[in-house]
């Protein structure tokens, strides 16, 4: 077990005046039992339910007041039941619709109990098989771990503070950039990052790589609602990792023969596992940013580290000296994707990326932020700056004056006369700051 970021946000949430209990959510094995084992030992008193163990499940199917509840629970994990700051941690609460009902009990009649919950299949039945208590809890989205936290898994703690603070000296970029590529390799999954942390062995991932998508594959029976449904997402999750950060059409994808109203609904259901997102473009360069839900999404996967396996790209990017030279480009978009939601723990938060509203203009950039009332566009391309020609366009039609170019070199800034006369800032940040783009532009 190595330290989590999302710590600090479960350290808050403890001392909340009104704290109600707390779902996290996310895809699976992206780490929530083990980041709440960790969080546990804040705790006078840990107790544990897995919903998997009928035992467990039991607790809850009688009509016990929430007292009683309690009184059974301490019992069931052999604690004394003492007036002490306690947690109760619920596992695959998905098991069980009544525990799920249950937590607005907790909240209104047992406010000193801290209660977390969390399920593997919790995404796919929230809002079909089970029905959160509406204001009785408050919920916080895992990711996989970002770059820094990777870093402090290897215990290379300094690096990690200096890029946490936007603070790396020049003389460490090339160390700073070695790590990214290899981070960029095995992606963020925790149990990856662990067994490599040990080990320092890329070659015996794969085993773990390939355990993780068998039980995205066999968990399939219970997302799909039909059997049509079914099929699809397995030919997702066999065909889709080689499409990753590309825009792709949802009818005949992969060169299947599906519909694209068929496909729509696999991914729909896919993306409520939080292992895909589909990101579509707004044409705006100016709030709001509308999403233009007739365009091609972009598809964007839960972890890197997966896209290589699956896409069986390791090599390629085992041998490259830049990951912008790796696959067109797309995995260097597919990882900075990755960091930029990496340390957002707000479940709805979603990526977004920009296109020219001009028939025949295939001007875009990869992705766009929010900096108070800017649009700020950020591209993820090495070279000359007369290469930026979709973020020119973006900026000559924008209001902004600030705009982002991650790429593998050092962090620098270019002032920009655009042919119109516009003059804007391009902030060129390298990789391994791509998770603190937030606090960069906060800085400005």
């Amino acid at each position: 077990m190595f330290r989590r970021n999302i710590l600090e946000k479960l350290a808050a949430w403890a001392e909340k005046e009104n704290r109600k209990p707390l779902v996290l959510r996310g895809s699976r094995q992206v780490g929530k039992t083990t980041i709440v084992k960790l969080f546990a030992e804040n705790f006078d008193a840990y107790l544990y339910l897995n919903l998997e163990d009928k035992r467990a499940k039991a607790l809850f199917d009688a009509d016990k007041s929430i007292d009683d509840l309690l009184t059974a629970i301490y019992l069931y994990c052999n604690k004394p039941r003492l007036r002490n700051r306690t947690l109760l941690f619920i596992d695959e609460i998905q098991n069980s619709p009544a525990a799920v009902a249950r937590l607005r009990y907790f909240y209104e009649e047992a406010p000193e109990i801290h209660v977390i919950a969390a399920g593997s299949l919790l995404e796919s039945l929230i809002d079909t098989h089970i029905s959160f208590p509406v204001g009785r809890v408050e919920y916080l989205a895992v990711h996989p771990c970002g770059f820094d936290e990777f870093l402090g898994a290897l215990g290379e703690t300094e690096l990690a503070k200096a890029i946490q603070n936007c603070a790396v000296p020049d003389v460490l970029h090339s160390k700073a950039m070695d790590l990214f590529n290899t981070f960029t390799f095995i992606g963020g999954m925790p149990e990856i990052i662990a067994h490599y942390a040990r080990h320092k062995d890329l070659v015996s991932l794969n085993d773990i790589y390939e355990t993780l998508l068998a039980g995205y594959r066999d968990d399939v029976e219970k997302y799909a609602r039909n059997e049509l449904t079914r099929h699809i997402i397995r030919y997702i999750l066999q065909e889709g990792w080689q499409f990753a950060a590309q825009r792709i059409t949802l009818g005949s994808f992969a060169g299947s023969s599906y519909k694209a109203r068929e496909m729509s609904e696999a991914f729909r259901t896919l993306e409520k596992t939080m292992l895909l997102e589909l990101v579509y473009p707004t044409t705006n360069t100016a709030l709001p940013t509308v999403s233009d839900l007739k365009r091609s999404p972009k598809l964007l996967w839960v972890d890197t580290g997966l896209v290589n396996y699956a896409a069986n790209i390791q090599k390629e990017i085992f041998w490259a000296k830049d990951i912008l030279d790796v696959w067109r480009g797309d995995i260097a978009e597919q990882i900075v994707a990755q960091e930029l939601i990496a340390n957002d723990y707000n479940v709805s938060a979603k990526r977004k990326y920009w296109v020219r509203d001009k028939k025949g203009s295939d001007a875009e950039t990869d992705f766009i932020v929010q900096k108070d009332s800017q649009i700020i566009p950020v591209e993820v391309k090495s070279g000359h700056n007369a290469k930026l020609k979709s973020l020119q366009i973006f900026m000559d039609n924008s209001p902004a004056v600030i705009a982002v170019r991650v790429w593998s070199q050092a962090f620098s800034v270019d002032e920009i006369t655009l042919p119109s006369g516009k003059k804007y800032r391009l902030y060129n940040i390298p990789f391994y700051y791509a998770g603190r783009l937030k606090q960069i532009l906060e800085r400005l």
